[in-house]
């Protein structure tokens, strides 16, 4: 996995709503943590598990913000992992960790935003 090519990809399909695209990215078993589910979906825990649930929760999400478009910004790399720093909804400054399984798909997602 190459952070930068995975960067630009993952943008393009956030950025094309097309929810299929989006989900080619993440594991069957992906878990995200975002406060956006605290906000959006009034889930407490902020944490959700498994592609289904997050494919129903992302449907809603594109469908709530029909003008969504991520801005990459710079891109970083771990073992494993990469952290995007992006310009998201509500003019929301993002940094989101992805961590990757033996697949190279996202298996594990961290999301925090400036002020929400």
């Amino acid at each position: 996995m190459e952070p930068k090519k995975f960067a630009k990809v993952w943008i393009e399909s956030w950025n094309s709503h097309d929810l299929e695209d989006i989900m080619k990215h993440y594991a069957d078993d992906i878990q995200i943590t975002t406060p956006m589910l605290k906000l959006a979906a009034g889930i407490e825990s902020g944490s959700i598990q498994g592609k289904e649930e997050v494919r129903a929760y992302w449907e809603k999400a594109l469908t709530k913000i029909p003008d969504l478009h991520f801005e990459l910004i710079e891109v970083t790399s771990g073992i494993d992992s990469v952290a995007l720093y992006y310009k998201s909804v509500m003019n929301k400054m993002a940094v989101e960790v992805m961590f990757f399984n033996e697949n190279g798909l996202v298996n594990k997602m961290i999301a925090h935003y400036t002020d929400l």
